[in-house]
């Protein structure tokens, strides 16, 4: 109880000297002092504040709030200590008292808090206020980004019924090698020498998975295999992909403003990335009638294009396009639309029966959880040696015999 009277003075003293400091800082040219004289304005007030309320607070704890003031001031309040922490993958707010991350794939509660409803609104406005956004009852929902890249999402009341929410998936400035993936058993070597000849032979890629399942982290992976001399155009919701090579153009959507104008869509953009001579287009998440589209592009000139799609199989994958497509206002026959690792790699054999069919190539066997909860099983070769092996020798791409003998177990 007495530590719970600490926190909720303490929470009361930051925010007095945030009141006070508006009377003491011009807040428009706030982000032009240098830090350092912000801060020592901020102390002069927190030690002033402290002498006339006569709150006992030794240096460590002065020390703290001034830089939690600070974090208030110039940066996004109690969100700052875990968007400097790099081992957290995502930041949920649920409420204004209820906060979790996401460290190591697995959840877990946090003892930061908002002051209340209002600061948490406060705190969401000023996020896409940064990009050029606006949140309100008028337009509850909102997707932004932070200056790092990293993907916010928010929702307000009166959709939010116990307040306002936020989720921020961070955006990890590291690019995930090869080399990890397999230390990581996120792919067998075999798998992932097959992965590379597709790419380098221009093969187009259409990754599925849910959600947090690691497509946008595969994808950037497998672009590492695109020749360096090659163009490439990326279009995305919210940039993400971090691809390595020098020739890349990146386009990002732009959602329409409260008057419904001004939006401009992925279909949009793919339209002027086809006129612009890409070599390849990557598409960061194919969810709309941009599919019809990329597969058009892919067909006639554009070939080895990469997206990624919302599904848990090649079979689900390509349903969902099908349905996609049909999103496009064109009359075509449904015959001619046609702890993370890859589970399976699939190629596309044909359509019969107005449906797509694939061939499993690598799959991941499951075989059951050790003692510590963790998934085991292996990689393996089906059996099936894919179409696309003659066109890699077409192009004088090697890819070794030995791949279809592999076996690799996982006890991860």
């Amino acid at each position: 109880m007495a530590q719970s009277r600490t926190a909720a003075r303490t929470f009361e003293l930051k925010s007095e000297i945030h009141r006070k400091l508006l009377g003491v800082l011009n807040m428009d040219r706030v982000s032009s002092i240098p830090k350092d004289r912000v801060r020592a304005e901020i102390g002069k007030v927190v030690e002033r504040l402290i002498e006339d309320e006569r709150v006992p607070m030794t240096t460590a704890e002065q020390n703290r709030l001034v830089e939690e003031v600070l974090d208030e001031v110039l940066g996004l309040g109690p969100l700052e200590p875990l968007l400097k922490d790099p081992s957290i993958s995502d930041i949920l707010v649920n409420k204004w008292d209820k906060v979790y991350i996401e460290r190591g794939g697995k959840l877990q509660l946090t003892s930061i808090r908002f002051r209340d409803n209002q600061h948490l609104l406060h705190i969401i406005e000023k996020i896409v206020a940064q990009v050029g956004r606006r949140v309100d009852e008028a337009q509850p929902i909102v997707d932004a980004r932070l200056l790092d890249g990293s993907r916010v999402n928010a929702i307000i009341p009166p959709l939010a019924l116990d307040g306002p929410s936020l989720s921020i998936r961070r955006f990890g400035r590291h690019v995930v090698t090869s080399e990890e993936m397999l230390n990581w058993k996120t792919m067998s070597p075999g798998m992932l020498r097959f992965m590379a000849a597709c790419a380098q032979a221009k093969v187009s890629i259409l990754i599925s998975g849910g959600t947090g399942s690691g497509k946008t982290t595969t994808l950037n992976a497998l672009s590492r295999f695109i020749p360096e001399e090659e163009r490439i155009i990326t279009i995305e919701d919210t940039a993400e992909l971090q691809l390595q090579q020098r020739h890349v153009v990146k386009f990002e959507t732009r959602p329409a403003n409260l008057n419904k104008e001004g939006g401009i869509n992925q279909r949009q953009l793919l339209r002027t990335a086809l006129r612009m001579r890409p070599d390849r287009i990557i598409i960061g998440e194919c969810r709309g009638a941009e599919a019809l589209d990329m597969l058009q592009a892919m067909n006639t000139g554009v070939e080895g294009s990469m997206t990624t799609i919302h599904a848990n199989s090649p079979r689900d994958a390509f349903s969902r396009l099908e349905s996609m497509m049909l999103l496009a206002d064109i009359e075509i026959p449904s015959r001619v639309l046609v702890s993370r690792k890859i589970t399976t790699i699939a190629e596309v054999t044909g359509v019969e029966e107005d449906r797509v069919k694939t061939k499993d190539i690598f799959v991941f066997d499951r075989t059951g959880i050790n003692e510590a909860g963790k998934v085991q099983g292996s990689f393996k070769w089906t059996g099936y040696k894919p179409k696309l092996m003659d066109r890699f020798r077409m192009m004088g791409i090697q890819v070794p015999e030995n791949i279809w003998q592999e076996v690799v177990d996982v006890n991860l």
